[in-house]
């Protein structure tokens, strides 16, 4: 496995040379070098490998984002780069344990399912129990009525049976026209017909649990299919006592059809989980230190954490590696840039951007003097937009400093100035709305909102190598460029087009202050 693993940047290079075939010499050996060196020695694999299968994923709260931080400042510091942790809040402390669940009736089966982040653990206990559906009743009073007689107990499945198991892409390939338009009106009639019936039960999806929990439920069961094979989206658990647990949606749906015939499936539950207590929140920040201008700034941004149903590979790992290698080139070919330039690895933006818009309260020295952030959040693609989020000007400076990667890069960049500003997503948006210059590095897609977006497969084996290499490339050269730029930008705000779903003038973002102390309370 070691000498695999050391190889593998090797063969990853010779790999790429159809893609870096295009490769011509720039007029600048310090762009040149930046490109051989992640092409005849990238470190992208090793380091995956390290934080994806090693580490695995970085829940906020978690040992694991713990170890990750401690994994990256080790890693900085072998490169000779210094780096430290930025405490800013606290947050509920929980670690996941083993989840298993199995149908024991009317057979034997294991399901694929997991719990929930943050789940009570139940004590060492496994827990079998009979399976029910919601009823459809008239309004909250007949539930009401429901929760106090049927559901002590029984486990109670929260989510809708699918009608198919095929995401579209396979249908619209295989299916007849009429077909494929019969099965999206079905489902559009089912999935309008259970938001009307959970709307009657007087609950949201976040309150029902709770509600069930509070009526004597032994388990919530829920599955949030993600419209792909084998798929589903893995959040969190809102009750307190009794487990919350997703099971993936091929298992789910045979389960409700089992209820429905009136087959009384009964399911085993074993989950194991750790409350922490409040543990401490923080950024973990890297920085070269600019040698004619030091406070002003570049920042390399991609958050830290996860969501936890997988090992948080291209949500966001690639991003974080991304910056990394960056760096990594940065310190051997622009070890004293002329400004100052950071990474920035933020914590807790799943949970609303908190590690990003902390340091934007915290940093206003840092803010106020910002030449450029670039962000990368969206899979393992290479980029293929930029917008100027709103700066009149921003154009004139990132066409110049785009101008100066290779062509087999820039071509591909689609280019939208000024632009509109970003009020959420991701974190250059806790920029952008304080009126600093955060612009996103936006990605190719590669069916990320369906196969890896806050999946149970978001893992190593998604990554594109030849993109996630694009990138690291692009990100060290813009960090350069910026740097280098005898201009400092501009952060004159664009007057801003009118919104075709309001008939209304944009605004500008309001900033969000960040959550300090997260799910305590």
């Amino acid at each position: 496995m070691r000498k695999h693993l050391t190889l593998a940047p090797i063969v990853s290079g010779l790999l790429l040379l159809s893609s870096f075939s295009g490769f011509a010499q720039s007029s600048d050996p310090v762009i040149d070098k930046i490109v051989q060196e992640e092409k005849n020695n990238s470190q992208l694999q090793l380091l995956a490998h390290e934080l994806f299968d090693s580490i695995g994923p970085r829940l906020v709260g978690s040992p694991q984002i713990e170890k990750a931080r401690d994994w990256a400042l080790a890693k900085y510091k072998s490169w000779g780069i210094d780096a430290h942790e930025e405490k800013w809040g606290v947050w509920r402390g929980w670690e996941r344990g083993v989840s298993h669940i199995d149908m024991v009736y009317p057979r034997l089966r294991t399901l694929e399912a997991t719990q929930l982040a943050w789940c009570p653990d139940m004590g060492g206990k496994t827990v079998t129990a009979e399976l029910i559906t919601l009823p459809d009743l008239a309004d909250s009073a007949a539930y009401a009525q429901w929760m106090a007689t049927a559901v002590k107990g029984k486990f109670v499945m929260v989510s809708m049976l699918q009608p198919t198991g095929r995401p579209d892409d396979n249908w619209q390939q295989f299916a007849t026209p009429a077909s494929f338009d019969k099965m999206k009106a079905d489902r559009k009639a089912q999935t309008d017909a259970w938001t009307a019936m959970i709307k009657r039960t007087g609950y949201t999806n976040k309150t029902l649990p709770v509600a069930l929990e509070k009526a004597g439920a032994a388990a919530v069961v829920s599955s949030y299919w993600s419209q792909g094979f084998g798929v589903d989206k893995i959040f969190l658990a809102y009750t307190k006592t009794i487990p919350s647990i997703d099971i993936m949606m091929e298992d789910y749906g045979m389960l409700y059809r089992l209820v429905q015939s009136g087959a009384h499936p009964k399911i085993s539950i074993h989950t194991e989980s750790k409350e922490r207590g409040p543990v401490p929140t923080f950024n973990t920040i890297a920085e070269l230190k600019g040698s004619e201008k030091p406070d002003e700034y570049v920042i390399l941004s991609a958050h830290f954490d996860s969501w936890d149903g997988a090992s948080g590979a291209t949500d966001n790992g690639t991003g974080t590696l991304t910056m990394m290698e960056a760096m990594r080139i940065l310190k051997l070919f622009y070890p004293h840039p002329k400004r100052t330039i950071l990474v920035g690895h933020w914590s807790s933006e799943e949970e609303g951007l908190n590690g990003s818009r902390a340091f934007v309260e915290d940093h206003p020295e840092i803010v106020s003097h910002l030449q450029a952030l670039f962000n990368q959040d969206n899979g393992t693609g290479r980029v293929v937009n930029l917008s100027g989020q709103g700066f009149q000007h921003a154009g004139d400076f990132l066409t110049r400093w785009l101008n100066a990667a290779p062509s087999w890069i820039k071509d591909s960049i689609k280019t939208t100035f000024p632009g509109t500003p970003g009020g959420g997503g991701s974190d250059f948006a806790s920029f952008v709305a304080v009126g600093a210059p955060g612009f996103s590095l936006s990605s190719l897609n590669w069916s990320y909102g369906i196969y890896t977006w806050h999946t149970n497969r978001d893992t190593y084996d998604k990554i594109i190598w030849d993109d996630l290499q694009s990138n690291a490339i692009l990100a060290a050269i813009m960090a350069y460029e910026a740097s280098e730029d005898p201009q400092t930008i501009t952060t004159e705000k664009s007057t801003l087009p009118v919104d075709q779903k309001t008939g209304k003038q944009m605004e500008w973002p309001v900033q969000t202050k960040s959550i300090r102390r997260g799910g305590l309370d």
